[in-house]
């Protein structure tokens, strides 16, 4: 038996790769336009239907208050409970009707804390802002009074979160 080797000639074939740069390019631009660099996710409960808006505003990181059909919420801790909506008499402070106490000891509680690291880091400062979370079914009523009791409490500025209208 003969060994039979053959020689190959050198191949004039070249790869080319402009086309797959190109669409690496057009990926890459893709995917950083549809990149969210919001660091503040907003995840409504599934018992809340938020108002719709056609509005576009990243939200920045604050306070978050929820206001539902089943309670009041301060960062994801039940401070209060409502009946499908309705603020129960008890709450309401009897000199002002407009005053819900047990809120505001939460709120005032928040903002303690929040003036206490400002006060130990300098980059840092109590601003009183609120992102607010509210069902759209509930009565104007109820949000009223939320707010007039988060800016007793030093939450003034007040932003409410929705969901985009397509």
């Amino acid at each position: 038996m003969s060994a039979y080797i053959e020689r190959r000639s050198p191949s004039t074939f070249k790869i080319q790769i402009t086309s797959m740069v190109d669409m690496f390019v057009i990926l890459l631009v893709f995917l950083l336009k549809s990149y969210s660099t919001s660091p503040v996710n907003v995840t409504p409960s599934d018992d809340l239907t938020l108002p719709a808006s056609t509005s576009i505003k990243d939200p920045t990181e604050n306070l978050k208050l929820v206001v539902s059909k089943a309670g009041i919420f301060v960062e994801d801790q039940k401070i209060l409970d409502l009946n499908d909506g309705q603020l129960d008499v008890a709450e309401v402070d009897a000199s002002d009707t407009q005053f819900i106490r047990k809120l505001y000891e939460a709120l005032d509680l928040q903002a303690k804390k929040s003036r206490d690291i400002a006060s130990q880091n300098s980059e840092l400062e109590f601003d009183g802002k609120v992102i607010m979370q509210a069902d759209r079914s509930l009565p104007y009523e109820i949000l009223r009074k939320v707010l007039y009791t988060s800016m007793l409490a030093g939450y003034s500025d007040v932003k409410i979160a929705v969901m985009l209208k397509e």
